[in-house]
C-alpha cells in the first residue's frame, strides 16, 4: 500500500543529531535532567576513586616501611583506616549509581510516555485522507517499537553512555598523569581492539534490524490470520496457515541465529582483547616495580584505570548503535508529529446558531477528488437543499458519491470547489466539535469498542445516565438481546463486538445515535444487517427519531426510502433525478431501473424460498 508523504521512510543514513527532536520532551524536565547528570558525574567520580583508594591501601597499608616496621596494633589500625576509606568510596558509589539510575530510569519513562501521547493525539485529528495512504500497522509500530527505542536510549544508554564517556575520559587523564609510557603501549593495543569491535558492532546492527523485521512478518501473518479466523477454518486453511507462520519464525529464527553467532564472535573477542591490554599493563607495570620505577600501589592503580578506559570504549561501541538505531526511531515519530491535516480548524471559527428542530443542509456547487483519486471525481457539481425536519434519501449504485456527502457534511475532507453548508454556515468556518456535535452517524459498518454494551451505546453522549442508555436501546429494539446477554448491560462485547450477531451490532450503533440526540441524523445503510422483522421494528424505531431532526438516509434496498420526503438518486458523482418514490418510478430513469432490478430480484428470491420450502412442508 502506498505511503503518504509526511511518514514515508526514506534510505538515510542516521545521525545522533535526530535524537534533538526530543528536545522539546525533554526541555519540561530541566530539574530532573540536572540531578541525573549531577547523580553521573558523581557515581563517575567515585568510580574512579576506587583505584587511588587501592594505591592508598596497597602502598601504606600493606607495604609501607614505618608500617611493617611497628607494632602489630598500629599495623591493624592502619589497615582498618585504608579499609574504611574504600568502603566509604564503595557506598558512595552504590549511592550515587542507585540515584542515577533512578533517576534517568524515570526520565525514559516519562518522556516516552509524553512522546506516545503526542504521537497518538497528533494522528487521532488526522483526517481519512491520512488513513487513506498510510497503514494503521505502521502508526501502531511507531508508536510501540520506535516509542521504545526512545526509551531504552533516553533511560538507559544515554545515561551509559554519558558514564562511560566521563570514566574513560577520566582514566585516560589518570594514566596520562600517572603512568604515560605504560598508557601510549595500551593506547596502540586499544587501536587494534576497536577498529575490529567497530566492524562486528556493525554486522550486530544490520543483523538486529533484519531480526526485528523478520519478527515484524510473524506479527503481521497472526495479525491477519486471527482477525480472519472464521474465513481460515470456513475454507480449511488452518494446515496452510500453520506452515505460512512457520516458515516466517523460522526466518526469523535463522536471523537471530546469526546475529547471535555475530555478538558471541565479538563479545569474544572484546573479553580476549582487554584481557590482553589488561595483561599487557600488569606486565609493563611489575617489569616497573622491579626496577623500582613505580610502588605496587601505583601498578595496581594503573591495572585498574586501564581495564576502566578498555571497558568503557566497549560500552561506547554498543552505545553508539543504539544512538543510531533510536536516532531512526525519533525521524519516524518526528514525521507522525509534523504530519498536518489538510482539514484544519479555522482560525476564528463561527457560532453555529442554535436550532430547535432539524438542521439546514446545502451544498452548492460542490466538486471533490478524493487525494488517493484525484483524476477521478467523486462529486461534480452537486447542488443540494435540506430544510429543517426533512427526511432526504440518496440512491445510487456503488460509487455514485451517496458516502461522499456524509463526509463532507462531517468535514472529514474538505470540497476542492463549492460550498458546504449546514444552518447557513460554511462547514470549514466552524470549530470540529462544534460542527461534528451537531450530526449523529449511523455507519454501514457498526463499530463496536471492547467495552460493555452500556458503555458502547453511552460513547454518543459520554455523560449520559443509565436510564437514558436505555430508553435508547429500547427504541432502536436491542434492549432484548441485552438483557439476554449474561450480565446485562454490563455485559463485555468482546473485539469488536465479536460476540454479537451483525444485526446486533447495527442496533447498538442506532442506540448510539439515536441517545446523542442531534438536530442533523446521517444513516448510511443503517439497517442493511438486519433480517425483515429487525428491519421493520427497527425502521419504527427509526422513523420516530427522525421526527423532530433532519435525517439524510443512504440505502440500497429502496423499500427503506419509499416514506422519504425526497428521494435523490446519484450516478457518477452527480444529481440525475429527485423526486418522491412514486414519482420517480413514473419517470422511467435511473430510480425506476433500480427499483425494477431489486424488486425482480426481491421477487425471485422470495419465490426459490417458497420452492425450497415446497417439500418440507408437504
Amino acid at each position: 500500500m502506498a505511503k503518504t508523504s509526511t511518514v514515508t521512510e526514506r534510505p538515510r543514513a542516521h545521525t545522533p543529531r535526530s535524537l534533538r527532536g526530543l528536545a522539546p520532551f525533554i526541555a519540561p524536565y530541566r530539574r530532573e535532567v540536572g540531578a541525573a547528570l549531577l547523580f553521573l558525574l558523581l557515581a563517575a567520580g567515585a568510580t574512579l576513586a576506587v583505584p587511588v583508594a587501592m594505591r592508598q591501601l596497597i602502598d601504606q597499608g600493606l607495604v609501607s616501611g614505618d608500617v611493617m616496621s611497628g607494632d602489630p596494633g598500629a599495623r591493624v589500625m592502619a589497615l582498618r583506616e585504608h579499609f574504611v576509606a574504600l568502603f566509604g568510596v564503595g557506598v558512595a558509589l552504590g549511592l550515587f549509581s542507585a540515584a542515577r539510575f533512578y533517576t534517568v530510569s524515570w526520565l525514559g519513562e516519562r518522556i516516552t510516555a509524553d512522546l506516545r501521547d503526542a504521537v497518538y493525539a497528533r494522528v487521532l485529528r488526522q483526517s481519512p485522507a491520512f488513513f487513506e495512504t498510510t497503514q494503521t500497522g505502521e502508526v501502531l509500530s511507531r508508536l510501540t517499537t520506535d516509542t521504545t527505542l526512545v526509551q531504552t536510549v533516553v533511560g538507559s544508554s544515554l545515561s551509559m553512555g554519558l558514564r562511560n564517556t566521563v570514566m574513560g575520559i577520566g582514566a585516560l587523564i589518570m594514566l596520562v598523569l600517572t603512568n604515560p609510557t605504560v598508557m601510549v603501549q595500551v593506547l596502540g593495543i586499544l587501536v587494534i581492539v576497536v577498529a575490529p569491535s567497530m566492524y562486528f558492532g556493525r554486522r550486530v546492527r544490520r543483523l538486529s534490524r533484519a531480526s526485528q523485521d523478520r519478527v515484524a512478518d510473524t506479527s503481521a501473518i497472526a495479525a491477519e490470520v486471527l482477525n480472519a479466523i472464521p474465513v481460515v477454518q470456513g475454507y480449511t486453511q488452518e494446515a496452510r496457515e500453520e506452515a505460512r507462520y512457520h516458515a516466517a519464525t523460522e526466518a526469523a529464527f535463522d536471523v537471530a541465529r546469526r546475529r547471535t553467532r555475530t555478538r558471541a564472535m565479538l563479545v569474544a573477542f572484546i573479553i580476549s582483547a582487554t584481557f590482553g591490554a589488561l595483561l599487557w599493563g600488569l606486565y609493563q607495570g611489575t617489569q616497573a616495580v622491579i626496577r623500582g620505577d613505580i610502588s605496587a600501589g601505583h601498578l595496581g592503580q594503573t591495572v585498574v584505570y586501564v581495564v576502566l578506559l578498555v571497558g568503557s570504549i566497549a560500552v561506547l561501541s554498543e552505545v553508539w548503535g543504539d544512538l543510531l538505531r533510536a536516532a531512526g526511531a525519533t525521524e519516524r515519530l518526528m514525521e507522525l508529529l509534523a504530519a498536518e491535516s489538510p482539514v484544519a480548524e479555522p482560525a476564528a471559527p463561527l457560532a453555529l446558531p442554535p436550532v430547535t428542530g432539524g438542521s439546514s443542509v446545502t451544498l452548492r456547487g460542490v466538486t471533490f477528488h478524493y487525494p488517493s483519486r484525484p483524476k477521478t471525481a467523486a462529486l461534480q457539481g452537486i447542488d443540494l437543499s435540506v430544510a429543517p425536519g426533512e427526511t432526504v434519501a440518496l440512491v445510487g449504485s456503488s460509487g455514485a458519491g451517496k458516502t461522499t456527502i456524509f463526509q463532507l457534511l462531517l468535514r472529514f475532507y474538505d470540497a476542492q470547489q463549492g460550498d458546504v453548508m449546514i444552518d447557513g454556515r460554511r462547514v470549514d468556518a466552524v470549530s470540529l466539535e462544534d460542527l461534528r456535535s451537531r450530526i449523529g452517524l449511523v455507519p454501514q459498518d457498526s463499530v463496536i469498542f471492547s467495552a460493555s454494551a452500556l458503555e458502547n451505546i453511552r460513547y454518543g453522549k459520554p455523560d449520559a445516565s443509565e436510564a437514558e442508555v436505555i430508553a435508547a436501546a429500547r427504541a432502536a429494539h436491542a434492549d432484548g438481546f441485552i438483557r439476554a446477554l449474561p450480565e446485562g448491560y454490563a455485559s463485555f462485547l468482546g473485539e469488536r463486538g465479536v460476540r454479537l450477531s451483525g444485526g446486533q451490532r447495527q442496533r447498538i450503533s442506532i442506540a448510539r445515535a439515536i441517545l446523542r440526540n442531534t438536530p442533523l441524523l446521517l444513516l448510511d445503510e443503517a439497517t442493511s444487517a438486519l433480517d425483515s422483522e429487525s428491519e421493520r421494528l427497527v425502521q419504527a424505531a427509526l422513523e420516530a427519531a427522525m421526527a423532530h431532526r433532519t435525517t439524510i438516509v443512504i440505502a440500497h434496498r429502496l423499500a427503506t426510502v419509499q416514506k422519504a420526503d425526497r428521494i435523490v438518486v446519484l450516478d457518477e458523482g452527480r444529481i440525475v433525478e429527485t423526486g418522491r418514490h412514486a414519482e420517480l418510478v413514473a419517470q422511467g430513469g435511473v430510480y425506476a431501473k433500480l427499483a425494477a432490478q431489486q424488486f425482480q430480484v426481491d421477487t425471485a428470491s422470495a419465490e426459490d424460498t417458497e420452492e425450497a420450502l415446497a417439500p418440507v412442508a408437504s
